[in-house]
């Protein structure tokens, strides 16, 4: 025959012992700071996306200002001469 372990024989004793009493307003304050944690991230999500789209404006205005992607002007450079 074997005897339980000490950490068996204490979760037994927890569960068949007497519960502790819940607070009387656990779960209120759970539900309000699970409420304060969504409208947090809902903010922090919309703050995101708006600078994001911010940053996609700012860029597209950027490049067609300036465009970066055509060659540079012979005024930039000496021209080439060959050796």
């Amino acid at each position: 025959m074997s005897h339980p372990e000490p950490k068996e024989v204490q979760v037994r004793r927890l569960l068949e012992g007497p519960y502790p009493t819940v607070p009387t307003g656990l779960a209120a304050g759970a539900a309000a700071r699970g409420d304060r944690v969504l409208r947090r991230r809902r903010a922090l999500r919309r703050i995101g996306w708006t600078v994001l789209f911010a940053a996609a404006v700012a860029f597209l205005v950027w490049a067609s200002l300036t465009h970066p992607w055509a060659t540079p002007s012979s005024e930039t450079s000496p021209p080439w001469r060959e050796w």
